[in-house]
């Protein structure tokens, strides 16, 4: 385990939650498959690996770019959502070790989620697994009028100071959002992501991170401070039990009600 781990304490911890908390990102595999056949498209050769942690819009963007149908781009991005939405409402599934972890950090510290996913879909992964309950905001990118999804989530998009437009990874808002709503500097906060545009989004926001899961291909971890195979590993785990001790009875709840921003 890295030595930072062993002798520094995050004041908060943000997890990114697709492919980290969630296990969704088989989910938007078959939705983007199924945007490509819908279209009578092919995916490009290693395509899942460049649209991995990327904004939905951004990889409806790239998917009608990379098959020369930039005309699609909309058409493409309102497909990959719907698909996806669809995908997820029938298999909300969590990593391996992440409600433990969840729940072991919760005991300690503020706790918040920073997501490039569509608000809505966070909030119903999480609640159908149980562990909604432990986060006191989740933050997503704003979206903007004419996207999809604009119209069910405009009231609930997170905005910053002076309703600045907060923007998607690899941008560092959703993340310097949750540590500012979490009451702490971004230098004491601890983001735990899975991807490298997640890393990247974190890193710029001045978060120390965790990548955790499979090592991205090359074995190039980013600015990732440590890399773990999963959060069921057990060094994460020990790491967390002495970390983060309990505070007292029903500590592992976040205070008050969980607020969507």
């Amino acid at each position: 385990m890295s030595r930072f781990l062993q002798n520094w304490y995050p004041e908060a911890v943000v997890f990114d939650c697709d492919g980290t908390l969630m296990d969704t990102e088989c989910h938007w595999q078959d939705a983007r498959n199924r945007a490509f056949r819908e279209f009578g498209l092919l995916p490009p050769p290693g395509f899942a690996e460049r649209a991995k942690g990327v904004h939905y819009v951004d990889c409806g963007r790239l998917m009608a770019q990379e098959t020369n149908k930039p005309e699609l781009a909309t058409e493409l991005t309102a497909a990959l959502l719907g698909h996806f939405l669809a995908l997820v409402a029938e298999d909300p599934l969590t990593m391996p070790g992440a409600a433990e972890f969840v729940r072991l950090c919760a005991r300690r510290v503020p706790l918040a989620v920073a997501s490039n996913c569509p608000l809505e879909v966070v909030d119903e992964s999480l609640g159908r697994a149980g562990l909604r309950r432990y986060f006191r905001h989740v933050v997503v990118p704003t979206v903007m009028p004419g996207e999809p999804g604009a119209e069910e989530t405009a009231k609930a998009a997170t905005l910053g100071e002076e309703g600045q437009v907060v923007r998607p990874k690899p941008w560092p808002d959703v993340y310097s959002t949750a540590a500012r709503l979490c009451g702490v500097p971004p230098s004491t906060a601890l983001a735990v992501e899975d991807s490298l545009t997640g890393i990247e989004s974190a890193w710029r926001a001045g978060l120390r991170v965790i990548g955790a899961g499979p090592l991205p291909s090359g074995g190039d971890t980013g600015h990732a401070d440590v890399w773990v195979t999963g959060l069921d590993a057990e060094e994460v785990l020990a790491w967390a039990r002495e970390a983060m001790p309990a505070r007292g009875p029903g500590a592992e709840r976040a205070d008050g009600d969980p607020t969507s921003t």
